[in-house]
């Protein structure tokens, strides 16, 4: 049998489309050309431009794990205190990273499904005085989206610096670093940027800025704010050897976003996410994450308990119809699974991965009306397309 073409729809890599592979597969140059300065150049103009940041963009060879470590290394110092608010498994990766930097810190948890509240983010702040707070706006392990636009004001008002990690988010949930009061906001290529991993990406307000120059030298050097600022202003500068072919990807990245317009990027992830839950649902699964707080941009869905679902062998069989999903994290492992909808994935995409899902369902003994998941989708895409 011929084996079908096998979807990344996992939370991340995300597909990445052609034009992006091709800027991926030119041919090196060397950094200091100038062709490839002016590149540079946009691509960093570009990411202050569209996240409306007046301090500075960066962007170096390295993950979203190294991004969240370059926030914290540059606006603290040991014995700092730091509220971390946590809805999940990478909100838990946050509060390790800052306990061996040595700050001091509160984790404020919400159970796995909902979201840490402004309401929760207020009284803790009344509580006791922060230097940080960290929340992640897309919490990958539970399909949850925190809101940053409320939690971010709330911060502001007692002083401390607001940094989001944004890795699952960024390009597909509305993000803005001065309207939202950010402070740093981090992020990586490979998830709905649709770029393949390779680069950490990083914002940082004018005010983070300016906390790191306070703090003087310190102890790293290759995530030092200090370091790479020459650099991102005038990429013909020194520091470490730019991912050149990276840099490409980036700014096709960042060129097909300004011609879909990011707001309408925004609107479609909305858009898309509602759709692939209603159907995926319709199959007997549920969706982890509160109706309220429910991510654009990846859902985590548990299997039908009737079912008795053998997660390994039913991943593997979607596997076979030509998509691959993501297993679940903590407690849910094994439970259910994850899927990405994020980045440059269109509505062909989209069907096939759904379609690849009611196939294995089926082939699991799942109860379901075949085809009813498709014809969901597909009278959303045509509503879509009629209005």
């Amino acid at each position: 049998m011929l084996k079908p073409h096998r979807l990344v729809m996992i939370p991340g890599p995300t597909p990445v489309v052609r034009s992006i592979q091709d800027q991926m597969g030119r041919e090196t140059i060397a950094f200091g050309d100038p062709d490839f300065i002016e590149d540079f150049k946009s691509v960093v103009r570009d990411l202050k431009e569209l996240w409306q940041c007046s301090g500075q963009a960066f962007v170096l060879a390295g993950s979203g794990t190294l991004a969240m470590e370059m926030a914290i290394a540059n606006i603290s110092k040991a014995g700092d205190k730091a509220l971390v608010c946590s809805n999940g498994f990478f909100g838990d990766r946050y509060a390790e990273i800052c306990r061996r930097r040595g700050l001091k810190v509160d984790v404020l948890s919400a159970e796995w499904g909902s979201s840490v509240t402004p309401e929760d983010v207020k009284n803790k702040l009344s509580e006791s005085k922060y230097d940080i707070v960290t929340v992640t706006h897309v919490e990958t392990s539970t399909g949850v989206m925190a809101p940053i636009d409320e939690i971010g004001k709330i911060v502001q008002e007692h002083g401390a610096l607001f940094v989001v990690d944004g890795v699952a988010a960024s390009g597909g949930a509305e993000e803005y670093v001065d309207p939202m009061g950010i402070d740093v906001l981090i992020s990586c290529s490979q998830k709905a940027f649709g770029v393949a991993p390779g680069l950490a990406i990083l914002w940082a307000s004018k005010k983070a800025l300016e906390k790191r120059r306070s703090l003087g030298t310190i102890l790293d050097s290759y995530m030092d704010f200090e370091k790479w600022l020459p650099v991102m202003e005038d990429p013909s500068k020194y520091w470490g050897t730019h991912p050149i072919n990276m840099i490409w990807a980036l700014k096709e990245s960042l060129r097909i976003i300004k011609e879909e317009g990011i707001e309408e990027r925004y609107a479609r992830h909305a858009r898309q996410a509602v759709m692939v839950d209603e159907a995926i649902a319709s199959m007997g699964f549920s969706i982890l994450a509160d109706k309220d707080f429910r991510a654009p941009t990846l859902s985590v869905y548990l299997y039908p308990k009737e079912a008795n679902v053998d997660d390994a062998k039913f991943r593997a069989l979607v596997a076979e119809e030509g998509a691959y999903i993501a297993s679940c994290l903590g407690d849910y492992a094994g439970k259910g699974f994850r899927i990405g909808h994020m980045g440059n994935i269109d509505k062909h995409i989209l069907i096939s991965a759904v379609a690849a899902i009611e196939r294995a369902a089926m082939r699991v003994g799942i109860k379901l009306e075949p085809g009813k998941a498709l014809g969901i989708l597909q009278s959303c895409f045509v509503e879509e397309s009629s209005n």
